[in-house]
């Protein structure tokens, strides 16, 4: 019936169904890998176009960007947390969340446009327009944030899909024609900007439709929601700074040759970090409920390193055929180093889905590690001269910083009832 809150399936609050939801996600697996392959495909596809010089600019862009989008994530978050937890309250959740979204998502567009000159100077792009368009991104990423929060709490999993494959599809197709025709890392950020307005339109269609007012809570309230999103969105942001930082400490501390190579072989390491997000997506409600916790998080882990322990033999047996996907020719000086790049994926994509189990139970101390990583990497990544000395610098921090986490993590799972 249309308006009628949805209930969140029984799965939430039984361990023992777990691989059940995670095989069942198969909409959200399908979604993603598109999304991924298409982002992919747009970043290989710009490495070629721009070559390391210029590419080296658009991959500070990104990590920029990605580094905006904590925000986005941190809605996201707090919706699917809080829906999948009582989803008796799921209209109030819904208008809170978009409410906050709305608001957050102009007040970073404002913010980002004050900083668009410390961004133009951080990252050397020597364009001002370039910079800001920074800002103008961070509008329609933000408020997909919240839409895709409100689809994923409750297991809307069609949906959300299509949300996904939109995040995707249209940054390839017009990216791809923008920098053909000005091969510029201001053309392909144009690109981004433009394709980042579908997805949003969708989500508006799938939740424009008025709920049923349901129960209301004082817990669920603005302010409520407000101080949750900011603190999963800091807990993001040390995670996203931490694994985009090394990109941009290699352009300010690397000749820009050697940033570049650095970059291109980032993009086999973003590549393995994304390849197991649909695991998180789908999982995450369930690590939001006590009784799920332990198992979510140990055959989370499982399928996570899985995926990129066969990413890295791969890279290490034939990398040459890697160095295809990374691109082409150009960097080929990184050939021996993409097993290398490869594990430092799979390092992220395993701290990623620590952080998002300490997001699950609204757990803050073991944030402030990920923040003491970061300060190490900068500091131990500004003494290095060479791409392969800084890539070795951050898996050893990274690589650190996992054994703690993973060590709270299950000591944590051990005090938590089955």
């Amino acid at each position: 019936m249309p308006g009628r809150p949805l209930r969140s399936p029984a799965v939430t609050s039984r361990p023992g169904r777990l691989a059940a939801l995670i095989s069942g996600g198969g909409s959200i697996a399908a979604a993603m890998g598109v999304m991924n392959v298409a982002t992919y495909g747009f970043t290989m596809i710009a490495a070629r176009l721009l070559g390391p010089p210029a590419y080296g600019a658009f991959a500070g862009l990104m990590a920029t960007l990605l580094v905006v989008t904590v925000l986005q994530l941190g809605l996201q978050a707090t919706a699917a947390r809080r829906i999948a937890a009582d989803p008796d309250h799921v209209g109030q959740i819904e208008r809170s969340i978009l409410g906050v979204t709305y608001r957050a998502a102009l007040a970073l567009f404002v913010l980002l446009l004050v900083l668009s000159p410390v961004v133009d100077a951080v990252l050397r792009l020597g364009s001002l327009p370039t910079a800001a368009l920074v800002a103008v991104c961070s509008v329609p990423l933000t408020v997909m944030g919240g839409q895709a929060g409100i689809l994923q709490g409750e297991r809307r999993w069609g949906q959300l899909s299509v949300l996904y494959v939109l995040s995707g599809v249209p940054r390839l197709v017009i990216g791809t024609a923008l920098i053909s025709w000005r091969p510029s890392e201001t053309a392909a950020l144009v690109g981004i900007t433009l394709g980042a307005f579908t997805p949003i339109a969708a989500g508006w269609w799938f939740l424009h439709r008025e709920r049923e007012p349901g129960a209301v809570s004082d817990r669920h309230g603005f302010r409520s929601v407000m101080v949750e999103t900011f603190h999963n969105s800091q807990a993001l942001l040390a995670f996203f700074a931490l694994s985009n930082v090394d990109v941009i400490v290699a352009r300010n501390v690397l000749p820009e040759h050697e940033a570049g190579l650095y970059a291109g072989g980032i993009i086999l390491t973003k590549a393995v970090l994304f390849l197991p997000q649909f695991v998180v997506v789908v999982a995450f409600p369930s690590m939001s409920t006590i009784a799920a916790q332990r198992r979510a998080l140990t055959l989370s882990l499982a399928v996570v390193t899985g995926i990129g322990f066969v990413v890295t033999v791969g890279a290490a047996i034939l990398p040459r055929l890697a160095l295809v996907f990374v691109g082409g020719h150009q960097y080929a000086e990184i050939t021996d180093d993409l097993a290398g790049f490869a594990v430092l994926g799979t390092l992220l994509a395993a701290l990623q889905l620590l952080v998002y189990s300490v997001l699950a139970r609204q757990a803050h101390r073991p944030v402030l590690l990920v923040w003491l990583a970061l300060v190490v990497l900068i500091a131990v990544g500004a003494t290095t001269a060479t791409f392969e000395q800084l890539l070795i610098a951050v898996i050893a921090v990274d690589g650190v910083l996992f054994l703690a986490l993973l060590a709270l993590g299950l000591r944590r799972a051990e005090a938590t009832p089955a």
